[in-house]
């Protein structure tokens, strides 16, 4: 059986891992790359949808990069126990009429025991800014 390390329970070590390996592969903006992090029937809230599968995961990731350009991501650890862990995040983007954009958020995620992240729980919100208001 494939293992994606570090595997849970996690301590703060290994959750920030997993927080910094998730936000290099979101920035790395490849919808491929980015699936295997998540076990083949990964369940995922993302706003108002509801995604199902590494499959679904790739579509939705490659919709979402045609959409929002430019994109910029930072995960921070919020808090872990056993098998999940918490993130606060925020990214900017901008839209083909280039207004730019800059979403805040938390995601919950619980992981199974070969370190796959079997739930992603996205709350999102979008903000919108001026390009000099940019941080990341």
């Amino acid at each position: 059986m494939e293992k994606k390390f570090p595997l849970p329970p996690f301590s703060e070590e290994t959750a920030k891992q997993k927080v910094q390996m998730a936000e290099d592969a979101w920035n790395s903006k490849d919808p491929i790359a980015i699936s295997t992090a998540y076990s083949l029937e990964t369940e995922w809230r993302n706003r108002n949808q509801f995604i199902n599968g590494r499959e679904e995961v790739q579509g939705f990731l490659r919709d979402k990069w045609k959409k929002e350009l430019n994109y910029k991501l930072r995960k921070e650890l919020w808090a872990y126990q056993d098998n999940r862990i918490a993130v606060r995040f925020e990214y900017e983007y901008q839209n083909k009429n280039n207004q730019w954009y800059r979403a805040y958020g938390n995601e919950n995620w619980e992981f199974d025991e070969n370190g796959f992240m079997e739930k992603r729980y996205a709350s999102i919100n979008d903000l919108e800014i001026s390009e000099t208001e940019r941080k990341l």
